[in-house]
């Protein structure tokens, strides 16, 4: 690899003769004739203090200092927001999260600029349009210019795909997994990122980044643009914690489908005044075979482009495949899964904060959040009733469960256990790291304290009764 290109993050880092090449002569043609306003001092830099374990996805963020196999790079923007801690005594969601605690309906939020893009630019005009067709065109006047420029940009989209077709024709014919891929499940902000972050360090794993789900339709040829030149595009952190940004972030998959044109429970954020949309997707209960079968091939078709860039296994992130766990598992017969629970006190409230942080900033209306504590209860029954019935089909050698509140605690052993039960690898070459970070910045680790309102409780105590009691949370 060109090393002037520096592979920040594993997980995303570029693999292969050919794109080393393709970037090279990229960098070397925009460093030529680059505006002022692109140079390197003037684009945003990331500093140490983003690495931070603190956390969000959409889930949570955990970070450490790099050795052999782990590099100390922050964690990614996904969906989902598990782990609500921070490195420092100031960072992380816990200092702003006691207004949650209160009231899951309000909170503050890191600006997100109007420059921002949003998930819906990196879709191709088709997938764009039956989006907006979807929404019965719903757009508010105050969304109307977002939804002129998404128009706008969807067809450069389709341009890069064509390019990328021809450029990587034969490697993508080619493409296989380097081993079987690791699927991390869990509702959201149970942790599944904090977890995601921490194995996707390891220099033997990968995992799809933030631009890799943002255009997936094309990243073999832009990713290197992005993450040299628009770094300054994304904010330094998300809008609903305090989690740094950035395209080379690991990222959930489901976006990716989202963007390349399948139905996902997702495309609700975009018109989220309306009923919600493809919740049988969440579980596949009510989908048609041949409808399976075209989300199964393009997720495969985009994890095979991922291994491309990476040449290695990857972990897989996305609590939208909790209920999905036994089609994956037919589909990947090889495939391994770590499931992780939280106290669903602490999920009810993390999880409202959550949708109401992205509607806000990705909506293409203003988003009255009056649904969102039913869709949070919804979700979580309709996944887990499915989740309950297919883990039965899975060997038991081929999943683990994981709690939030030991990975926290002891996270070295954790991560142990988990290494061995699924035998992933020695987890001894990266143990030294991650006791370096639970030794460092994990012991500033501070978990939100949420204190519902006793009807909120006794509401989700009702509704989800089964988690309350099979996981012990009672």
């Amino acid at each position: 690899m060109d090393p002037c290109v520096p592979a920040r993050y594993p997980a995303a880092r570029l693999h292969g003769s050919q794109l080393q090449c393709w970037e090279h002569f990229g960098s070397n043609l925009i460093r030529s004739s680059r505006p002022n306003f692109l140079t390197e001092s003037s684009r945003p830099q990331n500093s140490s203090s983003e690495l931070t374990s603190s956390a969000a996805s959409i889930d949570g963020d955990a970070a450490s200092k790099g050795t052999a196999h782990l590099k100390s790079q922050p964690a990614a923007q996904t969906a989902n927001g598990s782990a609500e801690a921070s490195t420092s005594q100031k960072a992380g969601e816990n200092g702003g999260s006691r207004a949650e605690s209160r009231d899951t309906s309000k909170g503050n939020f890191h600006h997100y600029p109007f420059y921002s893009p949003r998930f819906w630019h990196g879709m191709r005009p088709g997938s764009w349009w039956r989006l907006l067709r979807q929404g019965r065109f719903r757009v508010h006047p105050s969304r109307l210019l977002l939804a002129i420029a998404i128009t706008f940009a969807t067809p450069f989209n389709t341009l890069l795909h064509w390019l990328q077709s021809l450029l990587f024709r034969r490697k993508l014919a080619d493409a296989e997994l380097h081993g079987p891929p690791v699927f991390i499940v869990g509702h959201w902000r149970s942790g599944t990122t904090l977890l995601h972050e921490l194995m996707v360090r390891d220099e033997r794993l990968s995992s799809p980044s933030t631009f890799q789900c943002f255009a997936p339709s094309h990243f073999l040829v832009s990713e290197w643009f992005f993450r040299r030149f628009a770094a300054w595009l994304l904010p330094g952190k998300r809008p609903m914690d305090n989690m740094a940004a950035g395209w080379e972030r690991p990222q959930e998959d489901e976006f990716a489908l989202m963007n390349l044109g399948q139905p996902s429970p997702y495309r609700r954020i975009a018109f989220p005044n309306e009923p919600a949309v493809d919740m049988d997707f969440l579980d596949f209960d009510g989908v048609s075979d041949d409808e399976r079968q075209s989300w199964m091939v393009a997720l495969r078709s985009f994890l095979l482009t991922v291994s491309i860039g990476t040449g290695r296994p990857l972990i897989i992130k996305s609590p939208t495949h909790t209920g999905r766990v036994g089609w994956l598992a037919r589909e990947f017969p090889e495939a391994k899964f770590i499931h992780i629970t939280r106290d669903p006190r602490d999920l009810f409230p993390s999880t409202c904060r959550l949708w109401r942080g992205l509607d806000d900033v990705q909506a293409l209306q203003n988003p009255s959040h009056v649904h969102n504590e039913q869709y949070v209860l919804e979700c979580l029954s309709r996944m887990y009733e499915a989740f309950h019935t297919q883990r039965d089909s899975i060997e038991s050698t081929r999943m683990i469960d994981v709690r939030f509140e030991d990975l926290t605690e002891n996270p070295i052993e954790t991560l142990r256990t988990i290494y061995e039960t699924l035998r992933l690898s020695d987890f001894e070459s990266v143990e030294p790291t991650i006791r370096e970070w639970a030794e460092s910045e994990h012991k500033h680790y501070q978990r939100n304290q949420h204190q519902l309102p006793p009807d909120k409780e006794a509401m989700i105590l009702d509704a989800w009764h089964e988690y309350f009691e099979r996981y012990g949370y009672r």
